[in-house]
């Protein structure tokens, strides 16, 4: 089985590619539940271990250089980060916080597992969430656990490898392979792994493309 993607519509990326060329402006951050915006528009939801790269991948995607903010301080972003999209609004991107950071302490960790499952079960609006994971180290148990989150809360996901431009090609199809093969034992879980670049831009048209097709579904 190949472990290539199947290229998306060229129709679909160029109309991805000027949405994305658009207007994109922060909206808020949601400590809590009470402080999310109004479910007015489609949204997309970024998911993964910190440092795992969404910062990069967000602001790679939406040509901003600091659009979602880049910390080597794993953990540092607690809250749900809400960027607008489009004008007319066409969809908000979510950053949730990034998941497990070892130095964490067990009431930020719980915290963080009470807003994000919440925030999964309660929002009708969320059209899909992307699980970034890291191209060097593949899957963790931390990230299965987000996977069977996911499950759980019938939420379409999408596993997308990041800074795969930092592992050589024959390195980069095995863990797309492995990672592959464990999406497709996820009800949840969308049957095709992205792989990105941020710093070299691989994946990234494909990718924008993903997620319009995710709130025009």
């Amino acid at each position: 089985m190949s472990t290539e993607d199947t290229a998306p519509d060229p129709d679909l990326v160029e109309a991805a590619r000027k949405l994305f060329a658009g207007p994109v402006a922060f909206l808020k951050s949601a400590p809590g539940l009470q402080f999310l915006p109004p479910a007015d528009v489609p949204e997309v939801a970024f998911a993964g271990r910190s440092n795992v790269g969404k910062s990069s991948l967000l602001n790679a995607l939406t040509n901003r250089n600091g659009l979602a903010r880049t910390s080597n301080t794993p953990g540092r972003t607690q809250e749900l980060n809400f960027f607008d999209m489009g004008d007319p609004l066409r969809l908000r991107l979510v950053d949730m916080p990034g998941y497990g950071f070892a130095e964490a302490p067990k009431d930020v960790v719980k915290k963080w597992r009470f807003l994000v499952n919440d925030y999964l079960r309660g929002r009708a609006v969320l059209k899909r969430a992307l699980v970034l994971v890291d191209s060097r180290h593949g899957l963790k148990d931390v990230d299965r656990e987000v996977m069977d989150m996911l499950d759980q809360a019938a939420v379409s996901y999408r596993l997308v490898l990041t800074k795969s431009d930092k592992i050589k090609a024959t390195a980069l199809d095995a863990v797309r392979a492995a990672t592959i093969a464990e999406a497709r034992k996820h009800p949840a879980a969308h049957p095709e792994v992205l792989a990105t670049s941020s710093e070299k831009g691989g994946g990234i048209p494909e990718l924008r493309a993903a997620v319009l097709e995710a709130i025009s579904a």
